[in-house]
């Protein structure tokens, strides 16, 4: 059992939050609240909660979900962490992603595809950039594998790209100096030695041939 020891208007005036044993329980329309009839010291058990939470916040908090789902692809970790930052209650954690599943909003390996599709083709990310914002997403090493290992990133093409975007920074450098400062970017964009010397190398030639 918990008791409600609380109940505070929010900001706009329409919905309440319900506090329990001290700590924020849930938010609720002031419709339902009055339905429940609830009031401070009243105790209720988890399965009142739970009916209470459904009946007054689901649909509210679907909406948001939704939105939030359709500006672009989330993983679920990204999903997890809207729901916590908007003190979602637990009891609807499990009906909304799958109602997302259903929706083919919630797909982990379809996310990482797509946004490592994203990241090559605008960012020209390194190979090790991608893992690191994709393990940031909350995606599993496993996936994280398989789906670079299938879009199969040329670093070389997107390295060159990166260097000739930024070449105006170091166009009225030394020789040396700019080579310099070509690697030292490229290392601070995850790309390794192999790849750098050989960026370096090509951008040499064709220096020495203009």
């Amino acid at each position: 059992m918990a008791t409600i020891t609380a109940i505070k208007p929010q900001k706009n005036g329409k919905r309440l939050n319900i506090y329990l044993d001290g700590k924020f329980g849930f938010g609720l329309d002031l419709e339902t609240f009055v339905k429940h009839q609830l009031k401070d010291e009243q105790e209720l058990s988890e399965t009142e909660i739970e009916k209470i939470v459904k009946e007054g916040e689901f649909q509210k908090v679907y909406d948001k979900v939704l939105l939030f789902g359709s500006l672009r692809p989330r993983s679920e970790a990204e999903f997890n962490r809207w729901l916590s930052k908007h003190k979602v209650h637990q009891s609807l954690h499990r009906e909304l992603f799958n109602r997302l599943k259903r929706l083919e909003l919630l797909d982990d390996n379809k996310f990482a595809r797509w946004w490592v599709g994203q990241r090559m083709q605008f960012k020209s990310k390194s190979k090790k950039e991608l893992e690191q914002e994709l393990r940031l997403k909350g995606i599993s090493k496993d996936i994280i594998e398989d789906v670079i290992s299938e879009a199969q990133p040329n670093e070389l093409e997107m390295a060159k790209r990166l260097i000739d975007k930024k070449s105006y920074v170091w166009e009225k450098m030394d020789d040396i100096t700019a080579r310099r400062k070509k690697t030292e970017y490229l290392l601070r964009r995850g790309y390794d030695w192999e790849i750098i010397r050989a960026i370096v190398r090509k951008i040499d030639a064709e220096d020495d041939n203009v």
